[in-house]
């Protein structure tokens, strides 16, 4: 089933559940003069997700197709959309467009180094690179600056098939998410590292109203405070030792 919800001024959160794993997959839609999606999904969800985004806008007016890191979930449907959308460009971080994106990707990808800047008519998108944050050599996420939503990719992930938005806590869900995981083969699904503090300090500071997360609800709380308490959580499940 797919829900479909504006989270954010333009933003339209794009949720399929998938029952047999427990997860929800969240693509972001933001209508601008160039339309942005930001999680090209996975293939096995492109004709819902598709069909979703045509309720919104034409596919084929999508400009740009962003995404975080290397993952199928992220971009495994990539070049369908690039096929629908004959304008759109995929636009990840420099090295991921260097190691994967030359490959992978039909048409060539917009690099992002970190600090620089997307315009997309109203709305500008700064890109910040995590380097193994939530996952990746390659990862990197997104900040609008107007409305202060930050695309945050896998950060905050929370299990089931919540409410697509929150002011309550979801911490509590992230850290009963991640310990669930570290009891099967998804263990060590988000490394804490030496640089994570730092990391997340530098998300905190950018202020964001809304965190558009990939699994779960978004979240338009204090996101100050919980970019910063993630820290402490992502310590404590890895039990502290850096990867």
């Amino acid at each position: 089933m797919v829900k479909v919800s504006e989270i954010a001024p333009d933003v339209y959160r794009i949720s399929v559940f998938v029952k047999d794993i427990n997860l929800q997959f969240n693509h972001f839609l933001i209508k601008d003069d160039e339309p942005m999606l930001y999680h090209a999904g996975l293939r096995l969800l492109f004709p819902v997700v598709s069909e979703a985004v045509s309720k919104i806008i034409p596919v084929s007016q999508i400009k740009w197709i962003g995404f975080s890191h290397f993952e199928v979930d992220e971009c495994g449907a990539l070049n369908e959309w690039l096929q629908v959308a004959p304008n759109a460009k995929a636009v990840c971080s420099d090295l991921g467009v260097m190691v994967n994106m030359h490959d992978y990707a039909i048409r060539p990808a917009q690099p992002m180094a970190g600090g620089d800047v997307l315009k997309t008519g109203k709305y500008s998108y700064r890109f910040i690179r995590t380097p193994h944050l939530p996952h990746g050599w390659d990862a990197g996420v997104m900040f609008e600056e107007t409305n202060k939503t930050l695309l945050c990719s896998d950060l905050f992930h929370q299990n089931g098939d919540v409410i697509d938005i929150t002011d309550k806590d979801i911490l509590g869900a992230h850290k009963k998410s991640m310990l669930e995981y570290e009891k099967g083969p998804l263990m060590e699904y988000t490394p804490y590292t030496h640089n994570t503090p730092g990391l997340l300090g530098q998300l905190a500071d950018l202020q964001p109203k809304t965190l558009a997360t990939m699994h779960g609800s978004s979240f338009y709380g204090d996101c100050r405070k919980a970019l910063t308490d993630l820290n402490l959580v992502m310590k404590e499940v890895s039990n502290g030792n850096e990867r």
